[in-house]
């Protein structure tokens, strides 16, 4: 019986949610012995991917060299929308399909992005802080409404953003390559080129993907561009920004301040200088993961190894599309 391995340990909990897919395909279903951290070393998934077939997978790293060591694995279901931590090139040479979880967290990550926003601009965590040290501030606060939010992408769940945004009463800009013209004007969102986004953004919330075309996407040249009473937030992946080039821009108020759910390394040093800044909050890589959310994103993936199993290509979900040619599993 083909296994199926649930690499992230939180995701056991929610096994209600998709072990009736798994069951019904034919599958088995195992999960990592329990563990101090959510996500598996590298040392850890090469020995639970013995005899695994597919995984129901987390952020931990596949590679080439994994690959080798386990030809007989054929799918990477992500419990999630993204896919950099997965050699998609290496997986598609060695026949293992990568598929992801689309439509599952958008709405989860649109609420944390205005948790986020709404936590900066009230000054909650100064706020608590100084109540349960004994004081009771009352500086004023900043509005949302009114603020321009930026949109760098405008994807799933950079249109989750938006109508949000809409709602707060904040003009929305938009940059993305592909963007949706229909929905951007039925939204009355004004589509721009990337500086324009960079120089009238009040708010500029990340929602791209990370690739070498995007890495470092904002690097020195791009904070030089925006002004200076400017938020950077970002709840997509960490390397979109070159981070020392954030720290410099902070520190010499060439930026009001960031709020970031993702860090290029996570979790950070405990001497990270994000982290230290009290005009910057952090939270653990959390915006797409609500109690929902993380129940819709890991039945998704199970029904992409199903689907698989039974012979039926899930177009939308599969991220290397080359692979089907050389994808073979029974």
């Amino acid at each position: 019986m083909p296994t199926v391995l649930v690499t992230p340990r939180e995701v056991e909990a929610f096994a209600p949610r998709y072990r009736d897919v798994i069951k019904s395909a034919g599958l088995r279903l195992v999960f990592p012995p329990k563990g101090d951290a959510n996500i598996l070393t590298p040392a850890e998934l090469e020995i639970l991917l013995t005899g695994v077939d597919a995984t129901i997978a987390g952020s931990e790293p596949y590679t080439a060299e994994l690959f080798a060591m386990h030809p007989q694995l054929k799918v990477i279901a992500r419990v999630g929308v993204g896919f950099d931590s997965v050699d998609t090139v290496a997986a598609t040479n060695a026949g293992v399909a990568v598929c992801t979880a689309p439509g599952t967290n958008q709405e989860s990550v649109a609420e944390h992005v205005f948790a986020m926003m709404l936590g900066f601009t009230r000054h909650l965590v100064t706020r608590v802080n100084a109540i349960r040290a004994g004081g009771w501030p009352r500086h004023f606060s900043l509005p949302l409404r009114g603020q321009t939010l930026g949109l760098a992408g405008m994807g799933r769940i950079g249109k989750a953003v938006a109508t949000r945004a809409v709602a707060f009463g904040m003009p929305v800009i938009a940059y993305d390559p592909q963007a949706d013209a229909a929905f951007a004007a039925a939204h009355g969102i004004k589509l721009v080129s990337f500086g324009e986004l960079l120089a009238q953004s009040d708010f500029l919330s990340l929602h791209l993907p990370l690739m070498p075309s995007t890495k470092h996407i904002m690097n020195a040249d791009a904070f030089a561009k925006m002004k200076p009473t400017a938020v950077l937030v970002n709840s997509s992946r960490g390397g979109l920004v070159d981070e020392a080039a954030l720290v410099a821009a902070l520190k010499e108020k060439r930026l009001a301040g960031a709020v970031l759910d993702v860090l290029e390394q996570e979790p950070p040093s405990a001497n990270h200088p994000l982290v230290a800044m009290d005009i910057v909050l952090v939270t653990p890589h959390a915006a797409g993961v609500d109690v929902k959310s993380i129940g819709d994103m890991a039945r998704s993936a199970a029904e992409a190894i199903a689907s698989l199993w039974n012979g039926v290509w899930p177009v939308e979900k599969v991220v290397n599309p080359d692979v089907k040619s050389r994808f073979r599993w029974k």
